[in-house]
């Protein structure tokens, strides 16, 4: 019998521990990696500033309304954001890429351009970038989630020859129509994403709740499944409580 040595046992272990969770985040689906983001859908009143002096930051002042709502398609789902009397946006898709572990946002101009951008979330904090070969600069948006009702967003460049990105841009956004959470926040939760579910729906007599729009035609056009999925999350939830 051939007896092999326990140090390199654990040494075959922890080579293969990296493939094995990185097999684990690209199993996660784009409805799972995107929940983080929950809080977002919704209405928001923005507050946008450019960068300048105190007088061409008023002169510049403006406000837009930002509307966020989930999207399904099969077992596709992704955030859809569009922004009434935005400066500089006017609708977003925000995906989440499996193969990469990327997140993707793509943004429609005013002006009818489109720009994709690509990066990741860390912790309260998405950051996604591109290169503008036309302007010979890095270009960025970073999205800050502050609060379930508040959160930021700054458009930043970095021309080929710097080494830090300058600030053009920064919008803050308060949620219209909700107060502050607070302990006893008692909201009821989305059956289809886990959000705050703010509108009622109803199956076989029963009323449940969803955050928005998307999540209600996904859940009538398949109450039975997402019911599922929800009995199971709470299921698995009230598991990892116990001790």
């Amino acid at each position: 019998m051939i007896s092999i040595p326990v140090r390199w046992i654990l040494i075959s272990l922890a080579a293969a521990l990296p493939v094995f969770a990185e097999d684990q985040a690209r199993n996660q689906g784009p409805r799972e990696a995107l929940r983080p983001l929950n809080d977002l859908v919704g209405s928001w009143r923005g507050t946008g500033t450019p960068e300048g002096t105190r007088e061409q930051k008023q002169r510049g002042f403006w406000t837009e309304t930002i509307t966020w709502t989930w999207q399904f398609k099969k077992e596709d789902a992704w955030l859809k954001a569009s922004f009434e009397k935005g400066k500089h946006l006017g609708a977003a898709e925000l995906r989440y890429l499996p193969q990469e572990e990327l997140f993707q946002l793509t943004v429609l101009t005013p002006d009818k351009e489109s720009l994709t951008f690509q990066g990741r979330l860390v912790k309260n904090q998405l950051t996604l970038e591109r290169e503008s070969k036309e302007k010979n600069q890095s270009e960025r948006i970073v999205l800050t989630l502050l609060h379930s009702n508040r959160f930021l967003y700054r458009y930043e460049i970095k021309p080929k020859d710097r080494s830090l990105f300058t600030r053009l841009y920064e919008v803050g956004a308060t949620k219209e129509g909700v107060a502050f959470a607070t302990g006893s926040d008692t909201t009821p939760e989305c059956v289809v994403t886990g959000g705050r579910g703010t509108i009622a729906v109803t199956y076989k007599g029963q009323t449940y709740h969803v955050c928005c729009t998307g999540c209600r035609e996904a859940f009538n056009d398949n109450p039975e499944k997402y019911l599922k999925e929800f009995a199971e999350r709470k299921a698995q939830e009230a598991k990892d409580k116990k001790p």
